[in-house]
């Protein structure tokens, strides 16, 4: 049998998300995703735990709940296909693209699929160098991985450290931990862990992942 691919998801949501006739606010939507996502054939591996983010940029909106997940998926699906999973469950939970960073009900950003490099390091390290303004207007035709703004992003690389520390980025060499070690003090400090009853559905922690 062929061995199953490892997909590394950042989860976030800071608007409270409709499923049907229900409503559910950020900490519910989260664990709910992730179920619909095994349904997809995205099965769970290891969640972190959930932590509250300042909204990006400052003062555009509500905090964010924030996690970071690994999924196990066959090895037949190509990244297209997981990432129109995602897609498909952030629809699901009502998630609209508008303006860049504009508040979200559900956002799964695909951060890694194993060691994959997309397209090339090429044109991962030029998305990666990609000054801040740019960021703000640009957005790659393509899909990228690892993401690249998965470094520079304090509410990704705590979430992601609780489950995969060792995890090396395959262009940089770089492990989570010294990517989120060498991140500003205030930023990792703005990542706030939830107590777990914030949510009924309180988040699945299995033991750390290791990438093959």
């Amino acid at each position: 049998m062929a061995k199953q691919l490892l997909v590394y998801v950042a989860l976030g949501a800071n608007l409270p998300s409709d499923l049907g006739s229900l409503r559910h606010t950020p900490a519910h939507t989260l664990p709910m995703a992730l179920a619909s996502l095994g349904a997809l054939g995205l099965h769970l591996h290891a969640t972190s735990r959930f932590y509250a983010t300042p909204c990006f940029p400052a003062g555009a909106g509500p905090d964010y709940v924030n996690a970071a997940a690994a999924l196990t998926a066959d090895p037949d699906l190509s990244p297209a296909d997981i990432l129109a999973r995602l897609h498909q469950v952030e629809a699901a939970y009502g998630r609209t693209r508008s303006t860049r960073w504009a508040g979200r009900s559900l956002d799964l950003d695909l951060l890694a699929i194993g060691d994959a490099v997309l397209p090339d390091a090429k044109t991962h390290r030029h998305w990666c160098d990609l000054p801040l303004a740019d960021q703000a207007r640009l957005a790659p035709d393509q899909l990228i991985l690892p993401h690249p703004r998965i470094a520079d992003r304090a509410f990704v690389l705590v979430p992601l450290c609780d489950i995969a520390p060792d995890w090396h980025h395959p262009v940089t060499g770089h492990s989570v931990r010294t990517m989120r070690d060498a991140l500003p003090a205030s930023d990792l400090a703005a990542v706030r862990p939830l107590p777990e009853e914030a949510s009924d559905l309180a988040p699945i922690r299995r033991p750390t992942p290791l990438l093959p």
